[in-house]
């Protein structure tokens, strides 16, 4: 996910995406531990968009 595309969600759109991509995170990790995940760099990815999302909410609530 690009931050100009975050940048251009609403905040009820940020919220939503940032609960989308922990219940996704979390689906992941359960995948890992059971070993049928594939491709392991994806949880990775998943982290640093829920933090992309994380500094975007941040920064609109700073101002």
């Amino acid at each position: 996910m690009k931050s100009n595309e975050i940048k251009a969600m609403t905040d009820a759109d940020l919220a939503k995406k940032l609960q989308e991509l922990k219940s996704e995170l979390f689906n992941l990790r359960f995948r890992h531990a059971s070993g049928q995940l594939e491709n392991p760099l994806s949880i990775r990815s998943c982290k640093r968009d829920i933090a992309r999302v994380n500094t975007e909410i941040r920064a609109r609530s700073a101002k």
